[in-house]
């Protein structure tokens, strides 16, 4: 075989090796960062609860403050009765007490509301917060093991990569700019094999003159339908 067609089959296999790395680190990276999108996400709900119950607090005060002016009202009322002269202020008087009164049961009543729905919420802001606990403890547990992961793939993939710089140093430079022109659209199809006298990138079927030269294997020989190089497994030459 041709020591430059060789060179680029190895070449072509150890880059394949390097891209696998990069699927591995996805991996190793997902339950961690899994762990911390679900961390993210109680932080928020815990910060959209403190701020949900700002607001009930907010509109709890404001019916508190607004139940303290009626109640004024229904003392200055009733003070004012005694003071009544007319049928007509009387009655006019009586309006305003129903009213008051109405009004005062309104208030109590969204009062006590509003304390239901912020028990709730602080509630659930405390579930949060013990999820969170101990989501920040199984967080610590996972990023160790994913940093462990991590260094073994680094350190795999740095063996990879010194047995690259490797072939490279000895690698005829015209043959290793044609590969790299390739493989800029090929990616890791760029140096595939034939398989019943087709090309195993685009698959299409080889003339028998091409089919010899890629079985002689004594020059690179490219697919004429996609570009790919060429090259058949030991045992089928």
């Amino acid at each position: 075989m041709n020591q430059h067609l060789k060179q680029l089959i190895d070449l072509s296999f150890v880059d394949k090796e390097i891209d696998a790395f990069e699927p591995q680190i996805e991996e190793a990276n997902y339950k961690f960062k899994a762990a911390l999108a679900k961390k993210e996400s109680i932080d928020s709900d815990i910060l959209n609860l403190s701020n949900e119950i700002k607001d009930e607090e907010l509109k709890k005060s404001k019916n508190e403050l607004h139940l303290a002016e009626l109640s004024q009202k229904l003392e200055d009322n009733s003070r004012k009765s005694s003071e009544v002269k007319t049928e007509r202020e009387m009655k006019s008087l009586q309006l305003e007490e129903e009213i008051a009164k109405e009004q005062v049961t309104f208030a109590n009543e969204e009062i006590a509301r509003l304390e239901k729905i912020i028990e709730l919420k602080k509630e659930q802001v405390e579930i949060a917060k013990e999820s969170l606990v101990e989501l920040d403890s199984n967080l610590e547990i996972v990023e160790k093991e994913v940093g462990e992961k991590l260094d073994l793939i680094n350190k795999s993939r740095q063996e990879v990569f010194i047995k690259k710089e490797k072939l490279l140093s000895g690698m005829n430079q015209k043959g290793l700019t044609f590969y790299q022109k390739i493989r800029r659209w090929a990616k890791n199809t760029t140096v595939v094999r034939v398989e019943e006298q087709a090309c195993m990138g685009c698959h299409m079927v080889i003339g028998d003159k091409i089919y010899a030269d890629v079985i002689k294997a004594e020059d690179i020989t490219t697919c004429p339908h996609c570009g790919r190089i060429l090259h058949v497994e030991a045992n089928q030459e």
